[in-house]
This record gives structure tokens, C-alpha cells and sequence, in this order.
């Protein structure tokens, strides 16, 4: 769009340039313009008209970069804001990770306070329930074994981690 816009100020500025240095178009009724080889007349409203013209591709060429420049301007302020973004969230992971390994430094060695922790956790490791009784002075089983008859035919099909897996002889 900026590009757009400059060609379209060039173009106008040309065309006054143009006008101006002719003489003979102000001066006269009718003036003579060539562009292109092609010859054009035009009258006094009619060069007037033009001249509003020029003005409008003026403008609009300036409105067009304008434009592209906020556009531009926006993307820069967006990419920045993103890599703003993400230097904030490194510098707080690295800062997290120091933390971490402060308090990793600053803590005693977790092999060497086992022995002293274990008896500490062994009676609630026993009460797995929870009912503040010991597990091991509890019934293992509430209810009485039930046996489970097997099945009267004999077959090779088996059941493996969900899956039924056949053997190759009986396909």
C-alpha cells in the first residue's frame, strides 16, 4: 500500500509539474496536452476538473500510505509485544528453575533422612483404610472364598491383556 500510495503522489506531482511548465495552457482558453502521443482539449472547467482530480489522486495517494505505514507500524508493535511475551516467560521459568535448584541445594540429602523418616511413615502405611485400626489385626477377606468352577470344554483360546489370542491350528 505504501508503494501504491508514492506512485500515486509521483503521478499527481508530475501532472502540476506538467501543467505548470506549459504556459500556453494557462494562458489560452482551450489548452493542448499530449500524453502518449494522444493530444487532448480541454477547456478552462474542464482543466479546472482536472486539476480536482490531480488533487484527489493526491490525497488518496496519501491516505493509501498513511495506511500502509499504521499497518506496518502495528505488525512491528505486535511482533515486539510477542517477543516481549516470550522473553517475560523465559526469564520467569529460568527464574523458577534457580529457585528450584536453591531449594534443592539448600535441603538435606533425602537418601540420608530415610532411615530417620521410615519409622515415622511405617503405623499409617498400616492403617491403609483408614478406620485408625491396624490393618494387619483386620480381616484380610470380608467375605468367605468363593471358588469358581471351570469352564467343562477344553480350549486353546486365551485371554492375554484383553485381547483373545488363537493359536494357529484352530482357524
Amino acid at each position: 500500500m505504501i508503494v501504491l500510495g508514492l506512485l500515486l503522489i509521483v503521478l499527481a506531482g508530475a501532472a502540476v509539474i506538467a501543467v505548470s511548465w506549459d504556459e500556453a495552457a494557462t494562458s489560452t482558453a482551450t489548452a493542448s496536452f499530449t500524453v502518449f502521443d494522444r493530444t487532448f482539449q480541454l477547456s478552462q472547467l474542464e482543466f479546472f476538473f482536472a486539476g480536482v482530480v490531480t488533487g484527489a489522486v493526491l490525497l488518496l495517494g496519501i491516505a493509501l500510505m498513511l495506511a500502509g505505514m499504521r499497518h506496518a507500524a502495528a505488525r512491528r508493535r505486535r511482533l515486539r509485544d510477542s517477543r516481549m511475551e516470550a522473553r517475560d516467560r523465559v526469564a520467569r521459568l529460568e527464574e523458577e528453575k534457580r529457585e528450584l535448584e536453591r531449594k534443592l541445594q539448600e535441603s538435606p540429602d533425602p537418601a540420608a533422612t530415610a532411615p530417620a523418616t521410615a519409622p515415622a511413615t511405617a503405623p499409617a502405611s498400616r492403617d491403609r483404610d483408614r478406620d485408625g485400626v491396624d490393618d494387619r489385626d483386620e480381616p484380610t477377606a470380608p467375605h468367605q472364598r468363593v471358588d469358581v468352577p471351570r469352564q467343562s470344554g477344553h480350549s486353546t483360546d486365551q485371554l492375554v491383556a484383553g485381547r483373545h489370542e488363537r493359536t494357529s491350528h484352530h482357524r
